[in-house]
């Protein structure tokens, strides 16, 4: 079962640190990634998830490429984001911590 953390009270100890610091981030544990997509970006490897149940991106970037963590389940710590492409607005979510559960 998936736990949406409304009341910003993760399981983690780390993450708890992180919610404490920042009031505007949200944990979500035990979620099932549905597609992840890596690209390159000058030197950097922009990465993608989709979550399962959730019709919003999450993103985040890393130095090096790593393996798909897609049909994985996750402890995810993100915040909301607004990027505008070709004049729309669109919603995504900026990942500050993902973890495999």
């Amino acid at each position: 079962m998936t736990k949406f953390s409304n009341n910003n009270s993760p399981v983690n100890k780390d993450a708890k640190q992180l919610i404490k610091r920042h009031q505007q981030l949200t944990h979500t544990e035990n979620i099932k990634v549905t597609s992840h997509v890596q690209r390159e970006s000058d030197d950097w490897f922009l990465n993608t998830l989709m979550l399962e149940g959730v019709d919003v991106a999450f993103k985040y970037k890393r130095k090096k490429m790593y393996k798909s963590i897609q049909g994985q389940r996750v402890n995810i710590t993100y915040y909301p984001e607004n990027e505008s492409i070709a004049g729309f607005t669109i919603e995504t979510m900026k990942v500050v911590r993902v973890k495999v559960a």
